[in-house]
């Protein structure tokens, strides 16, 4: 553990400037997001409207599938940074229009917070592969990774522990009254990340970035469609598993157990920091079973968790299973991004990345009806089980996809990424006296 910590440390200091204030924006805005998943349903229930969760989450996820490609060209226009920017400042507005929880209002803020949240999303991953070197993005997209998780961990523990203290201190009887002060605390937050944002260099184009070879008019770059199709289609079978379930299991956790919202917030923040550690020991596993080999290997082995996550009647079993099924799922994602960025040129990272982000999207806006049908028609215990056992076999066959195309090219792309990323170094090392500020 103590060497791994120290590789981390090392890696730390030798990643540019802006990568590393980048890792401050991900704290922030990072904060503002897991609040908000952690307890906007919740929310809803609490004011009555439990009915329009599935519906909500659809607009949300519907905003994001149009704002992608849009946030992707206009990224390559005028700087990932400014897109950002941007999306920051829909976020903290969208946050806002949820405290009077009036229907209407609701909606267009879960359509601005989707459209918001996605125009960060696109670009996050195309600046960290533009501001890191290869050999060096295992380890950055783990750290950005587990980062994320880390900060919904405290994030959870203090607006769990917070809120219900400050509303009980303003005398505040309602039952929506804390999670409307942690709406308010999440638009804040919202604001704050965009000051970090700004700390960045600006990296908008002198006079736009030159067109690359096979950019269409809306700036869409796909060189090789067979590859493109390998990349998107397992990550979209997940994303019409997990959204049928992920947004709904704090739901699930709290109607199955009786519990409030401070042990809910607990629960959710235990498996943050299970989640943080898988990612953080992933790129050793990629380092000896190859990236695709390891991502297969954690998510196969989270399959039998999520039996007993669905189906245990036991609250301390549900506990462990959803925080080792969350660690282990979500572990090998940083490293098939770093995977896919180094799978396609340059040109075609935006729209890989705005291709990755919108089909997540549009599974959650597919699953989330069908979640809302299932529970309407089938009741709450009925329902879950459905969703469940949809969602193991969706998982498995990303799983499998991933391994039937990928297991003997991962290999030969980390050489590659680890042979550009010593000539990158000499390279700079030979003009330049420090790698920490190569941007």
């Amino acid at each position: 553990m103590a060497g791994a910590i120290a590789r981390y440390i090392r890696s730390f200091t030798g990643f540019s400037r802006d990568a590393r204030i980048f890792l401050l924006t991900t704290v922030v805005f990072g904060a503002a997001i897991s609040l908000y998943f952690i307890d906007f349903n919740l929310y809803l229930e609490s004011i009555g409207l439990k009915w329009t969760i599935g519906w909500l989450l659809a607009a949300y996820s519907l905003a994001g599938v149009l704002t992608a490609l849009p946030a992707s060209a206009l990224s390559d226009r005028f700087g990932r940074r400014s897109v950002m920017a941007a999306g920051m400042v829909l976020v903290a507005v969208a946050l806002l229009a949820f405290l009077p929880g009036q229907l209407p209002l609701l909606f267009v803020g879960v359509a601005a917070l989707g459209a918001g949240s996605m125009a960060v999303s696109v670009v996050q991953i195309p600046f960290i592969a533009e501001h890191t070197r290869p050999d060096q993005r295992n380890e950055y997209f783990a750290i950005w990774s587990a980062i994320g998780f880390l900060t919904g961990l405290v994030a959870a523990l203090a607006g769990g522990a917070l809120a219900p203290e400050i509303a009980s201190r303003l005398n505040l009887g309602s039952a929506a009254a804390p999670y409307q002060i942690l709406l308010s605390g999440v638009a804040i937050l919202g604001v704050l990340s965009l000051g970090t944002v700004w700390l960045l260099t600006s990296d908008r184009p002198a006079a736009g970035r030159a067109p690359a070879a096979g950019a269409s008019r809306f700036g869409i770059v796909i060189l090789d469609k067979r590859l493109f199709f390998r990349l998107l289609l397992p990550g979209f079978l997940t994303s019409l598993g997990a959204g049928q379930l992920i947004p709904f299991l704090n739901v699930f956790i709290e109607n199955k157990f009786g519990l409030g919202l401070t042990e809910v917030n607990v629960i959710f923040a235990v498996t943050s920091l299970g989640t943080a550690a898988a990612i953080l020991a992933q790129p050793a596993l990629a380092s000896r079973f190859g990236r695709i080999g390891s991502i297969v290997l954690v998510q196969g082995a989270s399959i039998p968790f999520l039996v007993v996550l669905g189906f245990s009647p036991m609250l301390w079993t549900v506990i462990i299973a959803l925080a080792v099924r969350n660690s282990l799922m979500n572990a090998g994602s940083p490293i098939f991004d770093a995977f896919a960025m180094e799978r396609v040129s340059p040109a075609e990272r935006a729209t890989l990345a705005a291709g990755m982000t919108m089909l997540w999207s549009l599974g959650w806006a597919i699953a989330s009806p069908y979640y809302g049908a299932l529970q309407a028609s089938l009741g709450f215990t009925a329902g879950y089980a459905v969703d469940f056992v949809t969602i193991i076999v969706l998982y498995t066959t990303a799983t499998a996809l991933l391994w039937t195309w990928f297991r003997g090219t991962d290999r030969v792309a980390a050489a590659v990424a680890d042979a550009e990323g010593t000539l990158a170094a000499t390279t700079v090392a030979s003009e330049s006296p420090s790698l920490v500020e190569r941007a």
